[in-house]
């Protein structure tokens, strides 16, 4: 993971921060080799690379390290090889493609930092997904030994899984026999609802410590093929081959240039951190972060080579990529910031311009890869465990894509000035929030805000292109409240305090029923999962209390389980 400027380090007390910037350069624990329309990334965990001490990453076990230099390295694949159709994720060591979430760095965790590490492992696996379904990447897991809990996870997330056939190579999910958690909510999601492995059968698999190997894991449809070691590196390649037919990417031979990504430049001190195109400002006296998101200084080039040429520097790439690393910074490293106050700054026709050159090429896979991360990081906000409150003030530049912070806020606040209607923030929709980054439900957040209702549906998109003042806005639906300048201050100072006051356990269950109240998907059963049973799993006693499961692994001491069924 990428070292910290001196000066990030002096400004941040202890524990030190995490930072999710990596480069291929800096990665101990990922491999990877790109041979035409294939690229490999080979799992070799370096045992005594754990992102925290303490413990150490054998048998190719992961921690947040390791899933960081997964993400980046997925990201580099999807901008900087546009060859590459199909990525095979295999293990780098002897005998073993993965072994899970390290047992020992669980058992020392806090809760805070068990449940954000499921959900940024979570994200990474249903990025996998994302990009498959959207025309990117396809993957492949070329399972070449044991193959358990989180590692088989892994597997779940790739189009297909191949599983060497050496008579002990086996996948597993054994959390519930061994550790006395959930296997993985990710896993168990994806067992029954992405591979449709029969109930009865899902159950036997998921209460077995030894796993399921060769032909009868194919039968049960725990993974899609199996393969002698002597032709599995053929059948690996025959399969990936396969899979990149599917892809809508250039693949090798078609001349597309590859956009390095190059280093997210910030600068973090006691008032927050700060990006070109993202600001936040904690005040931690009110637990508060102010993200304040800023258009482009001009319009973007429109033309798609201007657009190429312009690579990582292109407004919505850069846009994109900061957002991400401001939402994943505060998540992991400021727990106690609890509400998150989303701005906008700067030329509102300048993010329409900015929105009409993703929509004009959206068919090129540099500019799709590009929504796809949009969408991905929108989404990455919508399931942060935070209170997201829309502040539409004097200043704002509500319009377009921008207006996505309004419509995945819990609450939207645009002021209203009557005695200056000319100088009043305006709210103007563009065709982004029809469904260009949508949801984990797939729907638009507009679509969900109106539960697919069809008449204010409608009526937002006979406004497009419209600057709305808020009392329009208050009676399209838009927005939640409309203050004008004499009650703002008091009105958003308010329900900022009363919201700070909450129960942030209460808030947390609250926020993810409410935000996503449309139609069920794998990706919302997997965070509702993680958001309610894991988080309870997780500080049950017969998980991690002093003889939990959890606690107790790895020290030849038997868990103590309460048998009370609650």
């Amino acid at each position: 993971m990428t070292a910290m400027h001196p000066a990030e380090q002096a400004a941040v007390a202890a524990p030190p921060i995490v930072d999710y910037r990596t480069e291929p350069g800096r990665y101990k624990h990922w491999k990877l080799a790109v041979d035409g329309a294939i690229a490999t990334l080979s799992m070799a965990v370096a045992e005594d690379g754990g992102i925290r001490p303490g413990y150490k990453l054998k048998l190719n076990s992961y921690d947040l390290g390791v899933d960081v230099e997964l993400h980046d390295a997925v990201n580099r694949l999807r901008f900087e090889h546009p060859e590459v159709q199909t990525v095979v994720l295999t293990g780098g060591r002897d005998r073993i493609f993965c072994s899970g979430a390290n047992i020992f760095m669980l058992g020392l965790s806090s809760h805070a930092w068990k449940v954000n590490f499921c959900k940024f492992t979570n994200e990474t696996r249903n990025g996998l997904e994302d990009s498959s379904r959207n025309g990117s990447l396809k993957f492949l897991a070329a399972v070449n030994g044991a193959c358990a809990g989180g590692g088989y996870e892994v597997a779940l997330a790739c189009d297909e899984i191949l599983l060497v056939d050496d008579r002990s190579s086996a996948v597993s999910l054994p959390e519930v026999p061994l550790l006395g958690v959930l296997p993985g909510t990710g896993g168990l999601t994806r067992v029954t609802d992405k591979r449709k492995v029969r109930h009865d059968l899902a159950d036997i698999f998921c209460t077995s410590v030894e796993g399921v190997r060769g032909q009868k894991a194919v039968d049960w449809k725990l993974v899609d093929a199996i393969a002698k070691p002597a032709v599995f590196a053929q059948a690996v390649k025959d399969r990936a081959l396969a899979l990149a037919a599917q892809s809508r990417r250039p693949g090798p031979g078609q001349g597309a240039e590859g956009v390095l990504l190059s280093p997210i430049e910030r600068t973090l001190d006691a008032a927050g951190v700060h990006y070109a195109t993202i600001d936040v400002q904690i005040d931690r006296s009110k637990r508060t972060a102010t993200i304040t998101a800023k258009a482009p200084a001009s319009a973007p080039p429109q033309d798609i080579a201007a657009i190429v040429a312009a690579g990582a520097a292109w407004w919505p790439l850069q846009f994109a990529r900061e957002l991400d690393d401001a939402i994943l910074h505060l998540r992991t490293n400021e727990l106690d910031i609890g509400t998150w106050l989303l701005k906008t700054r700067g030329d509102a026709r300048a993010v329409l311009a900015a929105d009409a050159s993703l929509i004009a090429h959206k068919d090129h896979w540099f500019v799709r890869e590009t929504i796809g991360l949009l969408r991905r990081t929108f989404a990455r906000l919508d399931v942060s465990s935070r209170s997201l409150f829309a502040l539409i003030d004097r200043d704002s530049c509500l319009a377009g894509s921008f207006a996505e912070f309004a419509f995945a806020a819990d609450r939207a606040y645009m002021l209203a000035l009557p005695d200056a209607p000319d100088a009043a923030p305006k709210l103007t929709l563009g065709e982004a929030s029809f469904g260009l980054l949508p949801m984990i439900t797939g729907e638009s957040r507009l679509h969900r805000r109106f539960y697919g209702m069809s008449a204010p549906l409608a009526a937002a998109r006979d406004s497009i292109g419209q600057p709305l003042d808020a009392d329009v806005a208050m009676a399209h639906g838009l927005v939640t409240a409309a203050p004008d300048d004499i009650d703002w201050d008091d009105e958003i100072r308010i329900a900022v305090e009363e919201r700070a006051a909450l129960s942030p356990d209460a808030l947390t269950g609250l926020e993810a029923n409410l935000r996503f109240n449309g139609p069920e998907t794998m990706w919302t059963r997997v965070f509702g999962r993680l958001s309610a049973w894991q988080n309870w799993i997780f500080i049950r006693p017969n998980a991690v209390g002093p003889k939990g499961a959890l606690k107790v692994y790895g020290t030849g001491e038997k868990a103590l389980f309460d048998f009370n069924r609650v």
